[in-house]
C-alpha cells in the first residue's frame, strides 16, 4: 500500500467529529484581505506589473491611504488659499485616481484611509511648522464632502486616519497636565469626516474608526514635551475616544458614534504571533480578544453600535533583515499564516492584512527612519519564502497525538483540489500525503494521525500555473 493511501486510509477510519477531512471553515465568516504595497501601486510605471503579481497572489481587495496634504492646493502655506474644498475638482489627486480606477475596474475592494500629514493651513499653529498637531474638524470635515463626492462610487470602505494613536500621525498625544490629547481629537475628525461624507450625498457611509497602532504608554512618562514622541495605548485611546472611563462607563456625556466596524493593526514582536503582551491595553494579533471584548463593553452602553465587527487593515510580519525586530525569513512566512489563521477563527474579525509587497530599503545604521521589512520580497524584488506562502498558507498545530492543519488557496476563488506535502525525519524528500478539497471559498482543514517533521501544500491553478508552498514546522 502506498504512503499515500496509508494516510487517506486512516483519515477515513478516524471519526468524523475527531479526525478527518472538513469541508467546513473554523469561522462562519468570510474574511477578506486588504493588500497594501503604496511605492509600487502609486508609481505608474510599475503598477501595471505590480498589479499582475497581486493577481496571482490571489489578491482582491487594497488598502490606499489618501494623504491629504499631496492633494490639497498650497498645501505648505499657512494661509488657506481661497477655494471650495467641498469641490473636488480643487484638489491634484494624482495617481489615486488611476490607481483607484484600475481596482474598479478589476472588481477589486479598495479601502480608503484618509490620513495625515494634512495641509499646513488646516493645523492650530502653522507656526508649529507641524503637519499633524491638531488639525481642523471644520476644513476635515470639507475636505472629506470632496472626498466621498470624488471616490463615493469606487470606494467599499473608508477609513478615517492612520494610527491617531501614534505620534507620527496625530500630535499631540498628551495634554500638558498628562490626560490624553489625541482621543478627543481624533473624535472630532472622525464626526467630521462622517459628516462630510453624508454632506457628499452618500447615506450611511461605511466607515471605519480606530485603524489604531498595537501598542503604546498608558500614561504620560514624567513631563509632557512637544514633539516628544508618545503613543497612546490602543485600548486607553479607545475609551477614550468613547468618552468612557476604566470600567467602560460613560464618562462625558458623548453620543454614539456610528461606524462600519473598529480598525486595527495587531502587529506582533519579534516573539511571534502567539505572544501575547504584558500590558493589558496593547493589542496584537495574539490578543484579539481583548479588542472584541471591549468593543462588546462600549456597545453595551451605546457607545458605539453592538456587535461591531473588527477589521484587520494592516498586518505584517517583520524579517531580517531587520536588525531590531526581524525573525529569519522562514519563520516569516510561517508565523504570517499562523496569524491569518487567528484571524480567521475569530467569527468577529471581518479581514486579514499584508503590508507591503517589496521591503523598504534598510536605513544606514544610527539612522531614526523607520522601515518596514513586512514585504513578500526584498527591497532588490528577489522573493522570500512569504512570496510563495502568502497564496496558499498553512499551518500545523499539535493537538495531543495528532496535527491540526489548516490552509486556504487564495488565487482560487472557489472549491478546489491541492496536494498535502511531507517530510519524515531523517528525509531529504517530501512526498504525497493526500488530496484536499477545499470549501468554496477555498479553506480547508484537517486533523492528521500522521507525523512529519515539515509540511508543505502543492497546487495547480485552472490555469496551470503550480504554486509550492515553503516548508513549514508544526507548531
Amino acid at each position: 500500500m502506498t504512503r499515500l493511501r496509508q494516510f487517506g486510509c486512516l483519515l477515513i477510519a478516524c471519526t468524523a467529529l475527531a479526525c478527518g477531512f472538513s469541508s467546513r471553515a473554523f469561522a462562519s465568516h468570510e474574511q477578506g484581505v486588504f493588500f497594501e504595497a503604496p511605492a509600487q501601486l502609486l508609481n505608474p510605471v510599475t503598477r501595471p506589473g505590480t498589479i499582475a503579481t497581486l493577481q496571482r497572489l490571489g489578491v482582491t481587495a487594497l488598502r490606499v491611504e489618501l494623504n491629504w496634504h499631496a492633494v490639497a492646493p498650497a498645501a505648505n502655506s499657512p494661509s488657506r488659499p481661497a477655494f471650495d474644498a467641498t469641490n473636488p475638482a480643487a484638489y491634484a489627486w494624482g495617481q489615486y485616481d488611476s490607481l483607484i480606477e484600475a481596482a474598479h475596474r478589476l472588481g477589486w475592494k479598495v479601502l480608503l484611509t484618509v490620513t495625515s500629514p494634512v495641509p499646513l493651513w488646516a493645523t492650530a499653529d502653522p507656526r508649529l511648522r507641524s503637519l499633524v498637531t491638531r488639525p481642523s474638524d471644520r476644513q476635515f470635515e470639507e475636505f472629506m464632502t470632496a472626498v466621498g463626492r470624488h471616490y463615493g462610487g469606487e470606494v467599499s470602505l473608508f477609513g478615517i486616519w492612520n494610527e491617531p494613536n501614534h505620534h507620527e500621525f496625530l500630535e499631540p498625544q498628551f495634554n500638558p497636565n498628562g490626560t490624553p490629547a489625541s482621543p478627543r481629537i481624533y473624535r472630532g475628525l472622525y464626526q467630521a469626516a462622517y459628516a462630510g461624507l453624508e454632506a457628499a450625498g452618500i447615506e450611511h457611509p461605511e466607515t471605519l474608526i480606530g485603524e489604531t497602532a498595537p501598542e503604546g504608554e498608558t500614561h504620560a512618562p514624567g513631563r509632557v514635551r512637544p514633539g516628544y514622541p508618545h503613543n497612546l495605548a490602543p485600548l486607553l485611546f479607545l475609551r477614550e475616544v468613547l468618552c468612557l472611563n476604566s470600567a467602560y462607563r460613560p464618562a462625558g456625556g458623548c453620543s454614539e458614534l456610528q461606524a462600519s466596524g473598529w480598525a486595527i493593526h495587531p502587529y506582533p514582536n519579534q516573539a511571534g504571533p502567539l505572544y501575547v503582551p504584558h500590558n493589558p491595553e496593547s493589542v496584537t494579533i495574539g490578543s484579539l480578544s481583548r479588542i472584541t471584548r471591549a468593543l462588546d463593553r462600549a456597545g453595551y452602553v451605546h457607545a458605539l453600535p453592538a456587535h461591531l465587527p473588527v477589521y484587520i487593515t494592516e498586518f505584517g510580519i517583520m524579517s531580517k533583515p531587520n536588525r531590531y525586530q526581524g525573525v529569519p525569513v522562514g519563520e516569516q512566512a510561517e508565523y504570517d499564516a499562523i496569524a491569518e489563521r487567528i484571524a480567521y477563527e475569530n467569527p468577529r474579525v471581518a479581514s486579514f492584512a499584508q503590508y507591503l509587497l517589496k521591503d523598504d530599503p534598510m536605513p544606514p545604521r544610527g539612522s531614526r527612519r523607520v522601515a518596514f521589512q513586512t514585504g513578500l520580497e526584498y527591497a532588490d524584488g528577489l522573493p522570500k519564502p512569504l512570496l510563495a506562502g502568502f497564496p496558499i498558507p498553512l499551518t500545523v498545530t499539535r493537538r495531543g497525538g495528532a496535527y491540526s492543519i489548516w490552509g486556504y488557496v487564495r488565487p482560487a476563488g472557489s472549491a478546489t483540489t491541492l496536494t498535502l506535502e511531507g517530510e519524515r525525519s531523517g528525509s531529504r524528500r517530501f512526498t504525497p500525503l493526500t488530496l484536499v478539497t477545499t470549501d468554496i471559498r477555498g479553506y480547508w482543514t484537517l486533523l492528521s494521525p500522521d507525523a512529519e517533521s515539515r509540511w508543505r501544500v502543492r497546487w495547480t491553478s485552472p490555469s496551470g500555473a503550480v504554486y509550492l508552498g515553503p516548508p513549514i514546522l508544526a507548531r
